[in-house]
C-alpha cells in the first residue's frame, strides 16, 4: 500500500540495520512503521565498507525534514540515516543486514520502497511493522488480470507457520493481506495503486523479497509456546 507522510519514533531497541552507538540516544530508539509506502527511491551508489555496505538513495520528498539518525524503512528494512546531501540519504548496512535481506543485491538504479517512521499521532492504516526482516522469500508465480495481479511467494516453513489467511504480512515493506497459505507458498492480491506506487509491480518470477510476519502473531505464538512448556 502507499500512504501519506509520517515520521516519528516509539520506545524500544535499535534494529540490526541501525548504526547504534554512532548516533545519539534518541536516534537509537527503535522505530515502527505501518507498511504504507510513502514513495519509491533509487539507489545512486552502493559502496563497499567491509564487512558492510553503504547505500546512497535518492529519496525525493521523503528526505524533507530528515535528520541524521532518523529511521527509514528501505524495502522492509529499518535503517538509520548516516549522511544527507540534498535528497540523497546514506545508510550503512552491516553483515547481519546483508545476510538476512535482499538489500545487498541492490545496485545503482535499483528502486526501493521508502517509509519514514510512525508518529504516535498517526493513523495506523496498514499494520504494525518493525522493519526487522524475518527472512527472504521469492515470487513463485504471478497472474495479471487486467489492472490487478495475484502473486504467490515461496517462503521458509518457519515464516509460513506465522501466516494465516486474512492476516497481515509485509513484503518489501508493503503491508498486505494474506489470501491463503499452503505448505510452501502464500498468496496476496495487489491492487493497481500498489502495483504502480511500490516496487512490487516490477517483480518477476524468481525475484527475491524481504518478509516480515505479523508482530502480534509472534507474541501470541511465543506466549502459547511458553504456556505449553510450563514456563508461562
Amino acid at each position: 500500500m502507499a500512504g501519506a507522510e509520517k515520521q516519528g519514533i516509539l520506545p524500544g531497541l535499535v534494529s540490526a540495520g541501525d548504526v547504534g552507538d554512532q548516533l545519539p540516544f534518541a536516534s537509537r530508539i527503535r522505530s515502527m512503521f505501518t507498511g504504507l509506502v510513502e514513495s519509491s527511491g533509487r539507489v545512486v551508489a552502493a559502496t563497499p565498507e567491509p564487512p558492510g555496505l553503504r547505500l546512497s538513495v535518492a529519496a525525493g520528498a521523503v528526505a524533507t525534514g530528515i535528520a541524521i539518525g532518523d529511521s527509514v524503512c528501505i524495502s522492509g528494512c529499518c535503517l538509520s540515516v548516516v549522511r544527507q546531501d540534498g535528497d540523497v540519504l546514506d545508510f550503512q548496512l552491516g553483515p547481519e543486514t546483508l545476510a538476512r535481506t535482499t538489500l545487498g543485491r541492490l545496485g545503482v538504479g535499483s528502486r526501493v520502497n521508502l517509509e519514514r517512521s510512525l508518529r504516535l499521532s498517526d493513523r495506523l492504516g496498514g499494520h504494525l511493522v518493525t522493519g526487522h526482516v524475518d527472512g527472504m522469500g521469492s515470487l513463485a508465480s504471478r497472474l495479471d488480470e487486467g489492472d490487478w495481479t495475484t502473486c504467490r511467494f515461496a517462503a521458509p516453513p518457519a515464516l509460513l507457520g506465522q501466516m494465516a489467511g486474512k492476516g497481515s504480512v509485509a513484503i518489501d515493506g508493503v503491508s498486505l493481506t494474506v489470501v491463503d497459505v499452503d505448505a510452501t507458498t502464500f498468496g496476496v492480491a495487489l491492487i493497481p495503486h500498489t502495483l504502480a506506487c511500490t516496487t512490487l509491480g516490477g517483480l518477476a518470477v524468481g525475484d527475491g523479497v524481504n518478509l516480515e510476519t505479523d508482530l502480534i502473531f509472534k507474541y501470541v505464538a511465543r506466549w502459547l509456546a511458553a504456556r505449553d512448556s510450563g514456563a508461562a
